[in-house]
């Protein structure tokens, strides 16, 4: 039967559109609707989950305010800044933020992840029951279970949020390197599969991204920055057979100065600083409050002793200073013993020791230095030393060292061969101290305590007290401000162009391996006169085109 001509026609069905199919119904759309987003609500719960698993350093932080020159101040905080500012380089994940991502794959022996949490700080001491048996309630929020490796974390979490960071390099006196190359070369010093390759890879990466900066290739990376979270033995491996990477020796190095926990002293680019330890204050009052609580406390041991003897190692000192600690009797002296975990699992061991002791004994450990040293300064105990390069030799922006005798202020030297030998004894030297010198001492010790630890706080302790970080920023902008002079005025005297290098004429020589806590340090006989001698033909400035007798030392600092 033909339509009727006031029918409406159907329209002609659409290309692959079956021809009977029925129009989709309100409510089966709502329903796929609601499939779809609880769906994706799902998707993203599991995301979180995931992320939270991760340490909280994962994600660093952002600046607080942002303009076109400014990442973390406004034009007001210009003279707060006047030494200089900072710019931060956004590296690829892969040298930083992605070595936190799998912070368990960091450690052979355990997950080191919770060390990694806070910013690098570690676990907060109050989430640890036995600090709050010899840590003070009001102290107890600025103290962590920190490791003695993080320190690449907390400055580049600190330097983020710093109100001297800019966004624009032009604008920079200094630039940092956030590469976490401790990180890095840690986790594969003792896997049983890692090869030199692994070991060097990360390094070698990170100098090609740097050498395709411009900043970087126009200073030759004088004016340019980086933290090194382990001892500088483990980044100065010569050969393909030693111990560690070779990243501190590569050419794209050359100029870069290092601020690591413990440095080669005829390297001037290599800058000691302090060991982190638990102790994170938030602002100045957190300081003092510490320092008063120190200083208050009647402590019943002459000298203590946190260690382990070493037997491995031919004439091991540190068994000698345990016989003298029993010799001595438990009046006087009490030893920690540091087999096994006892003084790696948290702080409390050791800063219980410390803080019930006038002097504690620092020998060397895997190196020259040990954290113990500065772990002992902050309890407010007067360290005993036994080689010059554990602290005289290291910390000469944080400790006062020098023929004036400021050493003698807050530290005692004792001649280990006069003390192997038995022409001495440490209970008799101590005791040879009054108890007024021993309180002026501890009075030293304690006023350093700033200039020796890391503040949480992104704006730093205030109320005009510099922590080791600003003492650290200071030193660099400073070097890097005669640097700039010096290598101004070279140009204005010699034609070419001006160009930054390390003089490799005087090496330093390969350390030994210890197998497993890092390199044992082999002492030289150089005498400290003929280290500086050394040390000033390290930086020098050679022109392009021009004999090498024409170069001149660039002022250092």
């Amino acid at each position: 039967m033909p339509e009727s001509p006031t029918s409406p026609a159907k329209p002609p069905s659409p290309p692959g559109s079956p021809l009977n199919a029925a129009a989709p119904s309100p409510a089966s759309a709502l329903l796929r609707a609601t499939v779809l987003f609880i769906a994706f609500l799902a998707l993203q719960l599991v995301l979180f989950k995931s992320l939270l698993r991760l340490p909280s350093s994962r994600f660093l932080p952002a600046p607080r305010r942002s303009n076109s020159t400014w990442a973390n101040g406004a034009v007001d905080e210009a003279e707060a800044c006047k030494a200089g500012l900072i710019y931060v380089y956004d590296l690829p994940l892969e040298f930083n933020h992605d070595l936190i991502a799998h912070c368990e794959r960091l450690w052979p022996w355990y997950s080191f992840c919770p060390y990694l949490s806070n910013g690098g700080l570690g676990r907060p001491a109050d989430t640890i029951p036995v600090f709050s048996t010899i840590v003070p309630n009001a102290s107890l929020p600025n103290w962590y279970n920190t490791d003695q490796f993080p320190l690449e974390v907390i400055v580049h979490r600190r330097l983020l949020s710093h109100r001297c960071r800019t966004i624009d390099p032009s604008l920079a006196t200094a630039f940092y390197v956030p590469f976490y190359a401790g990180l890095d070369v840690g986790s594969h010093l003792w896997g049983p599969n890692s090869t030199v390759a692994d070991r060097d890879r990360a390094g070698i990466r990170l100098l090609q991204w740097l050498n395709n900066q411009t900043f970087f290739r126009k200073s030759g990376g004088w004016d340019h920055f980086i933290t090194l979270g382990r001892i500088t033995w483990d980044f100065r491996r010569y050969g393909d057979d030693g111990w560690g990477t070779n990243f501190v020796l590569r050419p794209g190095m050359a100029n870069v100065t290092r601020l690591v926990i413990e440095g080669d002293r005829l390297d001037l680019l290599d800058v000691g600083v302090p060991y982190p330890t638990g102790f994170h204050p938030r602002a100045a009052a957190d300081v003092r409050a510490w320092q008063q609580y120190v200083l208050s406390l009647d402590r019943s041991k002459l000298f203590g002793f946190a260690g382990a003897p070493r037997s491995g190692f031919r004439d091991d000192f540190r068994e000698v200073l345990l016989e003298e600690c029993e010799d001595a009797g438990s009046a006087y002296c009490r030893a920690v013993d540091c087999r096994g975990t006892r003084c790696n699992n948290n702080g409390a061991t050791v800063m219980e020791l410390f803080l019930d002791s006038n002097f504690c004994l620092q020998p060397r450990g895997d190196s020259f230095t040990r954290r113990s040293m500065f772990d002992c300064m902050v309890a407010g105990a007067v360290p005993v030393l036994f080689w010059r390069r554990t602290a005289y030799d290291q910390y000469r922006w944080f400790l006062p060292a020098g023929p004036r005798g400021d050493e003698t202020e807050w530290s005692v030297f004792i001649d280990r061969q006069a003390l192997r030998v038995g022409n001495v004894s440490v209970r008799e030297i101590l005791e040879g101290f009054s108890e007024q010198r021993v309180r002026r001492m501890r009075e030293r010790v304690v006023d350093m305590i700033p200039r020796l630890v890391y503040g949480s706080s992104s704006d730093g302790l205030g109320d005009s007290m510099v922590d080791a970080l600003d003492v650290a920023l200071s030193g660099v902008l400073k070097r890097f401000r005669r640097r700039r002079w010096s290598i101004a005025h070279e140009a204005d005297r010699l034609p070419g162009r001006v160009v930054a290098r390390r003089d490799r004429s005087k090496p330093t020589a390969p350390p030994p391996s210890n197998g497993k806590n890092g390199s044992a340090i082999r002492p030289r006989r150089a005498s400290r006169d003929r280290s500086t001698v050394a040390a000033s033909a390290y930086i020098k400035t050679v022109l392009s085109e021009a004999p090498a007798s024409r170069s001149r030392s660039l002022q250092k600092s």
